[in-house]
């Protein structure tokens, strides 16, 4: 029997947040890996991350591996490849050993997700491995519902920017039509702030950040703080529109 690797999306914070199914895919496996940042050390840094926790609602902590990915290590390349090989080799051990191994990755597994590297890296080391992925809810899908903002209308595009890429890649968007979505701009808060001010988008706009979390902040992108933000911050600039009703079917 062929093994089973399972990108399970678990959405952006808040447990309620999880799909049915993406339930029963994370009880059904034999075992649920979450990603977890390494210390200084490049080892487990001991600190659960948010999908462990979203999990820890749905399955016993007995089925649960914690497995150190580089998620936060940007800057050299070679301890982030190092880190990346003994993951995949840590999965690919699990997967020899269970059959069936549920990943769970906030958001979406499909969507700028650590599971998308893992899948390659685990097709070189257990050829064979049937790859499915649940889809999950996403921040800006969280985000547009706790603030009311609509995210498109009629015809318009839909643009998502994760500003790592960094702040002129997010104001080019910005420039064109439709929504922007910005993922991940939490360093670069003072950039998206001119950004927003410069394209003239910064009405109407909202951000946010541990979404259904107890720390949970959502705030006009007017407000938005000349320091640096959560990593994991989200922006939402709808689209400029008129206010009529069904003006761009």
């Amino acid at each position: 029997m062929s093994s089973r690797l399972i990108g399970v999306g678990v959405g952006p914070g808040d447990p309620e947040l999880v799909t049915v199914k993406g339930v029963r895919a994370l009880r059904e496996a034999d075992a649920v890996v979450v990603p977890v940042m390494a210390g200084s050390d490049g080892t487990d840094g001991g600190e659960p991350g948010r999908a462990e926790a979203t999990v820890l609602h749905y399955v016993g902590a007995e089925k649960v591996v914690r497995v150190v990915f580089a998620l936060n290590e940007r800057t050299d390349r070679g301890r982030r490849e190092a880190a990346w090989d003994a993951a995949g080799k840590r999965v690919a051990e699990l997967l020899r050993a269970h059959g069936s191994v549920a990943f769970a990755t906030i958001g979406d597994p499909n969507v700028y997700s650590t599971f998308t590297y893992l899948a390659q890296t685990i097709a070189e080391l257990v050829p064979g491995t049937a790859v499915e992925t649940v889809p999950g809810i996403t921040a800006m899908q969280d985000l547009a519902a706790r603030s009311g903002a609509v995210l498109t209308e009629g015809t318009e595009p839909l643009t998502l920017v994760p500003v790592t890429a960094g702040a002129a890649a997010l104001k080019d968007a910005l420039e064109g039509p439709g929504t922007v979505v910005a993922y991940k701009f939490g360093r670069l808060a003072a950039e998206v702030a001119t950004a927003l001010r410069e394209t003239g988008r910064t009405e109407g706009a909202v951000w946010g950040s541990a979404l259904g979390l107890p720390e949970e902040s959502i705030r006009p992108a007017a407000e938005l703080a000349e320091g640096a933000l959560p990593y994991l911050s989200t922006l939402i600039a709808p689209a400029p529109r008129d206010g009529g009703r069904g003006g761009k079917l």
